[in-house]
């Protein structure tokens, strides 16, 4: 599991790809819009929309790496690596808004399909295509789609949009062909059934993060069974699992050890333990040492009491 070390260099590349995809992106999303409305087609504008929210996830995501790289500091010493998260979540709710906007446009032309210049929408629909198929190839090429949570909900954006030039390819097609009129509002509602997938899964993701849930590449059952049976750790308790930002994962426990045992002894156990959980994708660890004396709640996750401590006994 070598991603712990690769880390800052997907960032750099990461940067660097959505960069070039922004420009690229935005630019076509103008022709789109542009053609949409000069050819009269629902699914170019529709398509034109997600594009629009293809750019403004590219740019969410492009200031997440810019300010995750921003030093920790007392005030936030964790630095601004969440922000990734929630420029996720608005990005998510972005597109779920975007995809009901459309269905809402569509019922309308369900009812009266009007008229709509179908060689235009098919030339600009297939260069769409193109430009999302350089795209999506650049993002795979060098950014980390697999891990960073940041760089997959852009990449499924532009992947979603591929398929949205499709629709709208197959729409044209089917205008000039049967004269279907009824073809372009389908094409833009089922453009809108993906924006409103993806949105959601991003948002879902991302809120799950924000919840300081367990990451999902994490089990849980397994770090507690490799914490507890390192040699001289007897139980843990106060058990937390959570994700920072995508690919940063933190935990930390309570854990009981012999009375005996000297600061050195305990920190070559400590060490042995990060060792392990950094093979699991754990890469922020902090345990605390008890001995039985203090060990007075038993259970594996943290009760967060309320009323104030009764036993007061003090460590030397």
């Amino acid at each position: 599991m070598g991603h712990n070390h690769s880390h800052n260099h997907t960032g750099g590349s990461n940067k660097k790809v959505l960069f070039i995809s922004f420009i690229i992106i935005t630019s076509y999303m103008i022709i789109e819009a542009i053609g949409g409305v000069v050819t009269n087609s629902l699914a170019l504008l529709s398509d034109a929309g997600h594009m629009l929210s293809d750019s403004i996830s590219l740019l969410i995501a492009l200031i997440a790496f810019k300010l995750g790289e921003r030093a920790a500091s007392h005030s936030k010493t964790f630095g601004y690596k969440r922000f990734e998260i929630i420029a996720a979540v608005i990005n998510g709710v972005t597109l779920i808004l975007i995809s009901l906007y459309i269905f809402y446009e569509s019922i309308e032309r369900f009812a009266n399909p009007p008229e709509v210049a179908t060689t235009g929408m098919l030339y600009i629909s297939i260069i769409g295509l193109l430009v999302n198929i350089v795209v999506a190839w650049i993002m795979m090429r060098n950014g980390d789609t697999e891990n960073n949570l940041n760089m997959r909900g852009a990449f499924l954006h532009v992947l979603s949009d591929m398929l949205g030039s499709v629709g709208a390819i197959v729409a044209a097609l089917l205008i000039m062909f049967f004269g279907w009129g009824w073809a372009d509002p389908l094409a833009s509602v089922l453009v809108a059934t993906l924006i409103l997938r993806s949105g959601y899964y991003v948002t879902k993701d991302a809120i799950h993060v924000l919840m300081e849930g367990t990451p999902s590449n994490v089990d849980v059952e397994d770090i507690i069974t490799t914490v507890s049976k390192t040699p001289g750790i007897h139980s843990i308790h106060d058990l937390h699992i959570w994700s920072i930002t995508s690919g940063l994962n933190a935990m930390s426990c309570h854990a009981v050890v012999d009375n005996q045992l000297t600061i050195e002894e305990s920190e070559n156990i400590l060490h042995k333990i990060e060792h392990e959980l950094e093979h699991k994708g754990i890469t922020h660890v902090t345990i605390q040492m008890e001995t039985f004396a203090h060990n007075h709640e038993n259970s594996i996750l943290c009760k967060a009491k309320s009323e104030p401590l009764h036993d007061h006994h003090h460590h030397h």
